[in-house]
Order: C-alpha cells, then sequence, then structure tokens
C-alpha cells in the first residue's frame, strides 16, 4: 500500500498523524506556496507535480494505490488535476475537507459572492477600510477597486501584487483568537471584513468579532462540489478509507 496524500490544511496534519500510528505506507505532498509551511509527520515532498501528466507520472512511479486529496478548500487547480489524474490511471481517490460556513452563526447576514472580483466591488462600496483575510494570491483582484481604500490585508507572506501605498500588510498566521480578532479590528477601525468560506475552527472568530461589532462581512463563496469523488470531512473517516487499500498491491 503506498497513500498519497495532497495536503497543506490542518485536516492533512491530522490525517497524516492517524496514517503513520497505523503503520502505513504514505507521503504527504505540498504545493510549496507557503515559505515556511507547518510539515505533517512522515515523508514530504515540495513542490507541484507539473499538471495532470507529472501527477499521473508520479502515482505510476512511486506505485500510489491510493489517493486523499485534503488541499484547501480553495485549491480547485490541484483538486482538478488529482481527479483527471486519478481516473486516467484507475487509482482511487477521495476528497477530505472541511465544512464550510453556509450553516454557521450569522451566516445569513453576510453579503455571499460568487468570487474575489464581485468581493472587492462590493467590500468598495460597503466600507473605506476594509480588512481582506483572502490569501496573497487573491489580492490583485482588491487593487483596483480598493486602490484608495485603508485597506488592510493579512497574509502568511508578503504578496508578490505591488499593492497600493494606502494598504497595510499584516504578516500572520492563525489559529486566532476572538480576544486578539476584536482587537485588530478596532486598531484599524475595520468596516469591512472580506473573507472567503473556508470554513473549519482556526480563523472563525474573525467572524464572531464582526458580529459582536456590527461590521458587514463579504464572504467568497466555495465552487460546487465535485461530481464522481466521494468527500469525508473527518481525518479519521479518511483514514479508515486509505487503510481499507492495505492489501490491495
Amino acid at each position: 500500500m503506498s497513500i498519497l496524500l495532497l495536503g497543506g490544511t490542518a485536516e492533512a496534519r491530522e490525517l497524516a498523524v492517524l496514517l503513520e500510528q497505523a503503520g502505513a505506507d504514505f507521503e504527504s505532498s505540498l504545493a510549496g506556496r507557503v515559505v515556511q509551511p507547518r510539515l505533517p509527520v512522515g515523508r514530504v515532498r515540495i513542490g507541484g507535480f507539473g499538471g495532470v501528466a507529472g501527477l499521473e507520472a508520479h502515482l505510476a512511479a512511486a506505485g500510489v494505490t491510493a489517493v486523499v486529496d485534503a488541499t484547501h478548500p480553495f485549491a480547485e487547480g490541484m483538486s482538478a488535476n488529482a481527479l483527471a489524474a486519478c481516473a486516467a490511471a484507475g487509482i482511487a481517490l477521495l476528497r477530505l475537507e472541511r465544512v464550510g460556513w453556509s450553516g454557521a452563526p450569522y451566516a445569513e447576514t453576510w453579503h455571499w459572492v460568487t468570487g474575489h472580483d464581485e468581493a472587492a466591488v462590493v467590500a468598495s462600496r460597503l466600507g473605506a477600510r476594509p480588512f481582506l483575510t483572502i490569501g496573497r494570491q487573491s489580492l490583485g483582484a482588491f487593487t483596483g477597486p480598493l486602490e484608495h481604500a485603508a485597506v488592510v490585508a493579512r497574509v502568511v507572506d508578503r504578496p508578490e501584487v505591488k499593492v497600493p501605498p494606502m494598504w497595510q500588510i499584516l504578516l500572520s498566521r492563525g489559529p486566532y483568537e476572538l480576544a486578539s480578532e476584536r482587537a485588530i479590528l478596532r486598531e484599524h477601525a475595520s468596516d469591512v471584513l472580506v473573507t472567503k468560506d473556508s470554513g473549519g475552527d482556526w480563523t472563525w472568530p474573525k467572524m464572531e468579532a464582526a458580529a459582536e461589532l456590527g461590521i458587514p462581512v463579504v464572504v467568497v463563496r466555495r465552487k460546487a462540489p465535485t461530481t464522481g469523488v466521494e468527500v469525508v470531512s473527518d481525518p479519521a473517516d479518511a483514514a479508515a478509507w486509505a487503510l481499507g487499500f492495505r492489501d490491495t498491491r
């Protein structure tokens, strides 16, 4: 048995621990988009595969019998490549994805949008001091509509795009607590919070803080789930699924 774990999330790291405890042969793959990523236990490779063809070649070379896609809910490109490569190679694929916030408290009060471009436009109408927590790779969609806004953008690593002079970049990594999120929104007098439906607990406190302070929230929706792929939200369920391939080689 050889399991490929497409990771980079807290759920992926938890799954790696479970697989190691079970004595499974597995390798975690990280995209390498974060300068100093949190590394899971076990073997780790960092960097892309080179598209579908490259991933398919890796599956064959590594003798992979099962793949768990535990990438971020917004890593659509990697998930699409995993689906195509596994289908071509005849390898089982499971999606491990944390539950989103669509059913969470306050969700009915948020401004839900379909993409970052729309989020930027909506945010520009709602406030003059936006707090952006959408990741550095998406900042380019906001630099135009929010060029003259007093933006505070919180990211893990420095953005590659040039940001307007009025913007302030905060380098930070969760998890976060309610008190600190409340304090940062007050400190910067933020009047609109922009985020995406990442789900989970690590970054949820900012949503609570915004609700307490009466700050409007703009949320980028997730894309529709990929059809034909089993999806679980509990790392223990993903481990049980992967370990079921122990005797297939």
